[in-house]
């Protein structure tokens, strides 16, 4: 065989081929590697930067003090702040809470630099005033209100009892969220009894209809502070929490802070026929036709959207807490993406991360087992990806289910809310963050997105950042608890909550953030 024949030329061809693959896989490797060895262990310049100083006041209490706020903290959950639904909700119990919160911080409702109103008749507003009025305030937010709990449900402690059982206070609202509302007012009753007077103003944000929507509570908040032409550096929201132990394989405790939400869709499927007996059915029911268009739903899933959200961000800053493989995977999203998208997609604590959620909650169909029924609907709740508009996940639907037989109709639905800031320049997001560090010191920062709604989304016309994230431990099994049963709190966790905000209150009081962290770093190291 010669060397110039056609067949030495295809093999000649082969061998061009497979070397330019194996060198383009190979430099691609060397660059991963690369990448991965140089990840930035500490998480980037923030604890190197030069702050400036804000702190003045330290945070000191006695056993006596620190029993009685855990008191005035167990009497705000016994009070059964329920909201049932849009229309129904304990109106006793929440003017109870008002009376309360007035006996509980004295000092809050009596310091000339705090202003406080009533807002829808139940929701709390108050504006403190700064010294500096050139630095464009903030706002924290927290909800009052709880979902319903029932003692049938074989909580060990009644839901609303507070009970404390070996260091955990049992009840429902000790995470979500009246937490936050009697850490935030205790952290400001005390510095104001120390004679704080922040540099920065701020306003607290207390709603009682957040678990139905928020539609009385923050949006005539947002109405009474859009009047006033208020304009705000960030919002802190309820959220993302510390997780420790729940991401598998990371090493410590992960503080993740919320840089968005995904939207939501309720929607309708229905499908009518004809009545008639049971004797004589037609080859399709009404049952047959929309149970058909239910599992063309449930197996054809929304797209895989890892990668186009900031759950990207996430898993690039914690990549270095991570062992191989998976560290070098994580620090090379550019290339793995589609490899951890298809990893998180197979659970479903993770697989929200990746798409928009489709599950189906309820059906209805039928009056009696002999009769044909005229009419058959399912209700649909669609968890948005912020990647992915309302209409895209509508007409998805509609190609999906593929049956002009099966009438679709959208009930309510909102967008993802837009992604917050959390760069270098990031104001609120890099406050937020130290904080965290100052109170935390052993957990790693990074930013995610918040798979639930919250009513902090009404803001949006107020501010470009919104940041969702509670100073609450959360280890394995601790998520089912929040609207389940058996809801609970450390009292050493709950002791934290105070800190924070005292913390954060102190530290929001400069002026700027430190000239360090402008310095330029790769993505994965901010």
């Amino acid at each position: 065989m010669t060397g110039s024949g056609p067949k030495w030329r295809v093999v000649k061809f082969v061998k061009i081929i497979c070397g330019s693959l194996l060198v383009t896989i190979a430099l691609l490797l060397a660059a991963a590697s690369i990448k991965t060895l140089s990840l930035d262990a500490d998480g980037g310049g923030l604890r190197g930067a030069r702050w400036e100083r804000t702190r003045n006041t330290s945070l000191v209490a006695d056993r006596e003090q620190r029993e009685r706020r855990l008191a005035r903290f167990k009497e705000a959950v016994r009070i059964p702040t329920v909201s049932f639904s849009r229309e129904q909700s304990n109106t006793t119990a929440l003017r109870h809470f008002h009376t309360f919160l007035r006996r509980a911080f004295p000092k809050i409702f009596s310091s000339s630099l705090v202003h406080h109103e009533l807002v829808a008749n139940y929701s709390h507003l108050f504006r403190v005033e700064g010294s500096q009025p050139d630095l464009v305030p903030y706002l924290l937010l927290a909800h009052i209100d709880v979902v319903p709990a029932s003692e049938s449900d074989d909580w060990e402690a009644p839901p609303f009892s507070a009970k404390e059982i070996d260091g955990f206070i049992y009840g429902r609202g000790t995470i979500d969220n009246k937490s936050s509302v009697m850490g935030i007012l205790e952290a400001l009753e005390y510095l104001l009894g120390k004679g704080y007077a922040p540099r920065r103003g701020f306003y607290i944000g207390l709603g009682h209809d957040e678990e139905v929507g928020g539609l009385k509570g923050a949006l005539n908040m947002v109405r009474v502070l859009k009047q006033r032409g208020v304009q705000l550096s960030f919002v802190l929201d309820e959220g993302l929490a510390i997780a420790d132990g729940i991401i598998v394989g990371l090493e410590g405790p992960a503080a993740l802070i919320g840089l968005t939400e995904k939207g939501m869709a309720h929607v309708k499927l229905r499908v009518s026929t004809a009545p008639g007996h049971a004797s004589m059915p037609p080859r399709e029911t009404c049952i047959g036709i929309l149970a058909a268009a239910v599992k063309r739903l449930e197996e054809n899933p929304m797209p895989r959207l890892f990668g186009y959200g900031p759950e990207r961000e996430t898993f690039e800053h914690l990549a270095h807490k991570f062992g191989l493989p998976l560290k070098f995977i994580m620090s090379n999203l550019w290339l793995f993406s589609p490899v951890l998208g298809r990893l998180l997609e197979r659970k479903p604590e993770t697989n929200g991360l990746v798409r928009t959620t489709t599950a189906v909650t309820m059906f209805n169909a039928g009056v009696k087992d002999n009769v044909l029924p005229s009419h058959a609907e399912v209700h649909v709740n669609l968890r948005i990806h912020p990647a992915q508009s309302l209409q895209e996940v509508l007409d998805q639907i509609h190609s999906t289910v593929g049956d002009q037989r099966v009438k679709i109709e959208l009930i309510s639905g909102f967008e993802a809310p837009p992604v917050s800031s959390s760069d270098e320049k990031s104001f609120g997001f890099q406050i937020i963050k130290k904080t965290v560090l100052d109170v935390f010191p052993t957990v790693t920062v990074a930013p995610g997105i918040c798979i639930a709604n919250t009513d902090s989304q009404h803001f949006k016309d107020l501010t470009k950042d919104i940041y969702r994230f509670l100073p609450v431990w959360l280890t394995p099994g601790d998520t089912q608890r929040i609207h389940g049963i058996n809801e609970r709190i450390s009292k050493k966790n709950y002791e934290e909550y105070v800190m924070f905000y005292f913390s954060l209150i102190q530290n929001c009081d400069i002026q700027k953030l430190p000239e360090l962290l402008f310095i330029t770093r790769p993505s994965h190291q901010r």
